[in-house]
């Protein structure tokens, strides 16, 4: 049935084609939008889960532990 309905619906070899290129567009826009991002602020970003509730690095943290307060 499904087989029959597929091949009936006019257009449908359209879909994938279309599919792909808009999986396509949205990945490009992705990599272009993380590539001009300024380093400066991915530096910023890829700290923020080393940081401490008052903001700066848990110096005696150094192995990486959770501790709950």
């Amino acid at each position: 049935m499904i087989k029959h309905l597929v091949t009936e619906i006019g257009g449908i070899e359209n879909v994938g084609v279309i599919s792909i290129c808009l999986f396509f567009a949205a990945f490009g826009g992705t990599l272009i939008w993380a590539l001009c991002l300024k380093k400066s602020y991915v530096k910023n970003m890829g700290g923020l889960a080393l940081q401490d509730e008052t903001g700066g690095t848990d110096k005696n943290n150094s192995k990486g532990e959770i501790h709950h307060v």
